[in-house]
Formats: C-alpha cells, structure tokens, sequence
C-alpha cells in the first residue's frame, strides 16, 4: 500500500468496547442495587445498542433517544422493571464510568508502535467527544495520533463523506494515500471508500463484507499489510 497516513475507528477496532461496557454495566448496577443476571443483560443489550447506533448514524433518533432507549428496551427484554427515573441515571452513569474501563484488542499497542515509525495516524469515530477522548486518555493511547475526529466535531457520522473530508483536511492527507481501519463495513469502510481513500477491514465481530478488500481477523496482521 502507498501510504502516508492513517485513520482508525476507535470502538471494536482498537478499544475493546464489549468488554469495557460490560464492566461498566456490572459497576453501575452493583452502586445502584441492581439485581439481573449479567450474561442475559449483554445478550440483550448488544443488538440493541448496535440498532440505535445504527440508527443514531442515520440521523433516525438524537443522542439522547439513543442513551434511553437502549437501556429501556434492553431491561424490557429481559423483563426487569426499572422506572424512567432510574433508567436516566444509570444512563448518566455509564457515560460517566465508561472510560474507567480500558481494556484493547490483541496487540493494539504494538501494533500502534509499529505504525507511528512510519506514518501519521488519525482517529474518526462517531463516538461522543467527552467520550471518546476519555477513553483515548485512559487507555494511554492519545498519543500515538495526531487528529481526533469525531461526528460531534465534524458535524456528521460516518459513512457520510463530509467527515472523511473533514478528517482528511484536519490532517492535511490526500485520499489516495490515507487507508481507513475499521470494523463496520458500511460505516468505515464504504464511507472511506467513497471518497476515495484506500481501505483494511477489521473482522472483528462477525459482520460480512460485502466487497472484496484488505481484511484482517487480529491487529497484529496490519504489519504485513502496511
């Protein structure tokens, strides 16, 4: 690949965001009294979260609608009574406690090492700003990259193009020569695509890629692609 730069999702590619959200959970429902069983809570969960986060890219629900209602369906799901009281602060909670919870994938610090000898590296998320930078921050992985990228920066979501533009410019790349990693095809990969920046697809959680491109199944395999 001719590359001078790169642009990392965050959430399932690097940090490990199932992991860290189910600590988080298991935290904030300890401090609240909150009596579930924790594996049927996740299995619950998990789609759910991925619908609205789908749904939040697509402009379809607010932040705030994504927050509640994640939550509401999910202990609906798993027949657990909790008032909308409670469901709003267990909501303030996890953001608030999320970034306590740091755990990477395999070899993201290696790998980063590796990488920062030979290009820039960037980051584009669609993850919350006070979030996302937390969770940088914590995981002492600010500083390997130059540009942090969110959709609340750049005032639209992956996959649509103007935040790939607005990356790109931030960081003074030419498309052509920047590659996009990330683990939701649609999102980071056709997004990045239609702008033309070349692309390597994380296989992290199962999803299908629907285009033949660059995939790696461990983060470890970026050193034979880059």
């Amino acid at each position: 690949m001719n590359v001078g730069h790169i642009f990392f999702d965050l959430d399932h590619t690097l940090w490990d965001f199932e992991t860290n959200s189910n600590r988080t959970f298991e935290y904030i429902f300890r401090r609240n009294g909150i009596d579930l069983d924790l594996a049927d809570f996740h299995n619950v969960y998990r789609p759910i979260n991925l619908k609205y986060w789908k749904l939040f890219r697509e402009n379809r629900v607010t932040k705030a609608d994504l927050r509640y209602n994640r939550l509401r369906e999910a202990f609906d799901g798993v027949g657990v009574k909790i008032d909308d009281e409670m469901i709003h602060l267990l909501s303030e909670e996890y953001i608030t406690y999320l970034a306590d919870h740091n755990d990477l994938f395999d070899n993201a610090i290696d790998v980063l090492d590796y990488l920062k000898e030979k290009y820039a590296i960037h980051i584009i998320t669609n993850g919350f700003e006070e979030v996302q930078r937390r969770k940088l921050k914590n995981s002492n992985l600010l500083p390997f990259f130059d540009q942090i990228v969110t959709s609340e920066k750049a005032g639209v979501k992956k996959p649509h193009p103007e935040i790939f533009k607005f990356a790109l410019q931030a960081a003074g790349a030419e498309p052509d020569r920047s590659v996009m990693i990330g683990d939701n095809f649609e999102a980071d990969i056709l997004g990045a695509k239609n702008v033309g920046m070349q692309t390597i697809f994380c296989k992290f959680n199962g999803e299908i890629a629907t285009e033949n491109v660059p995939t790696v199944e461990n983060l470890i395999e970026l050193k034979q692609l880059l």
